[in-house]
């Protein structure tokens, strides 16, 4: 037996929870407007066609019972620019991918809309959902008439990505001037914090009272090994 096979037989399913939700929402949607889909942390993630969006909206509410929506926001899986190898203040862990990397259920692209969705009736009941958005023509339909929850969350999504949500009653600022040029949550736009000073985390932290500064542990610590 392999590595790969035994990997392959080790990784368990998804969970019956999962597969049943799984069902409910092709019956609801049809299996053509399901891209993908996958498990996270025990939950389920569908990935949707783009031009099937909105449906999926009304689906969840009207037929899965998902009254609730918790949040809209998107993504933008192009890693994020390297300033320089050394002294850049990156302190992730795992470190940060240089090539790009989707997440679960896949993507076509660099830019994908999330959806969380949950009845408010049923404990612990949940579904995410996920479209493609094209790089070029970043749009997508808006969920403002079927959740009006939407509305804020689609205009942060907007103002910070650059994605439009067709049929949004009034997509304007929530933070930003109207001047204001670019899309900061977009990897590729320029934060000068990073350019001219480390992240934070790579600051000198004070020791606790009573502990010594830990560049005097270090030095004792080499002149005991002497």
């Amino acid at each position: 037996m392999t590595d790969e096979t035994a990997t392959a037989e080790a990784a368990p399913g998804p969970s019956a929870e999962s597969t049943a939700l799984l069902e409910r929402v092709t019956a609801a949607l049809g299996a053509d407007a399901i891209v993908e889909s996958g498990e996270a942390c025990g939950d389920l993630v569908v990935r949707i066609a783009p031009d099937r969006w909105r449906d999926a909206a009304t689906a969840c509410r009207d037929q899965l019972g998902f009254d609730y929506l918790s949040f809209v926001s998107a993504i933008d899986w192009m890693p994020a620019p390297t300033l320089s190898e050394e002294g850049s203040g990156d302190t992730s862990s795992p470190v940060q991918p240089k090539d790009q990397t989707y997440g679960v259920a896949g993507s076509a692209g660099r830019f994908q809309v999330f959806a969380r969705v949950a009845s408010t009736r049923v404990p612990r009941s949940g579904l995410t959902l996920k479209t493609d958005i094209d790089e070029t023509s970043p749009s997508v339909a808006s969920w403002v008439a079927v959740y009006p929850g939407a509305d804020w969350h689609e205009r942060e999504c907007w103002e910070m990505y650059g994605i439009t949500f067709d049929g949004h009653p009034s997509l304007r600022h929530l933070y930003l001037p109207s001047e204001f040029e670019g899309h900061p949550l977009r990897k590729d736009f320029p934060l000068l914090a990073r350019e001219v000073k480390p992240w934070p985390g790579l600051v000198d932290v004070e020791p606790m009272p009573g502990e010594a500064p830990e560049a005097e542990t270090e030095a004792g610590e080499a002149e005991a090994s002497e």
